[in-house]
């Protein structure tokens, strides 16, 4: 079994949202939206779309977001958002191998935190994060939608 995890290249958009499907039933994004973010995607130095596959295939991804930073000694922080494995790839450990290399390149980069938030309300889910090094309760999440 050959592991591979490689940032998305300008091909890949196809692979994400087929990746995707596994996350959310229905995205209301038309073709154009999509392809009007994706471009944004790949021409923002600071976003890491991350593809990770085995033996050639696409089974997990997810998105980073490295954020400058005036606090903190100047040192940036990131997000990590977009987590997915599909469904017939899942607790075999890539999502975990995924956040790993994730949260390797934010230390390279001298990240000072690295912050994610979960729509899930399921507890393996949470053990899964917590068991990749993230910390629950430590702050406290807030989202607001547009009304």
């Amino acid at each position: 079994m050959v592991l591979h995890i490689r940032t998305a290249d300008t091909q890949d958009l196809p692979i994400l949202l087929s990746l995707y499907r596994d996350m959310h039933d229905h995205d209301e994004a038309g073709e154009e939206e999509l392809l009007k973010a994706w471009n944004e995607i790949m021409e923002n130095p600071a976003i890491f779309p991350f593809i990770l596959e085995v033996n050639s295939v696409p089974v997990s991804s997810c998105m980073f977001i490295l954020i400058p930073n005036l606090s903190r000694g100047a040192r940036p922080f990131g997000i990590i958002e977009n987590v997915v494995t599909g469904k017939e790839f899942r607790n075999k450990g890539y999502g975990t191998a995924l956040i790993s290399h994730v949260l390797e390149l934010a230390w390279k980069k001298n990240c000072y935190k690295v912050m994610l938030l979960s729509g899930r309300k399921s507890e393996a889910v949470f053990r899964f994060y917590e068991q990749a090094g993230f910390v629950r309760g430590e702050k406290e999440g807030f989202i607001a939608y547009p009304p």
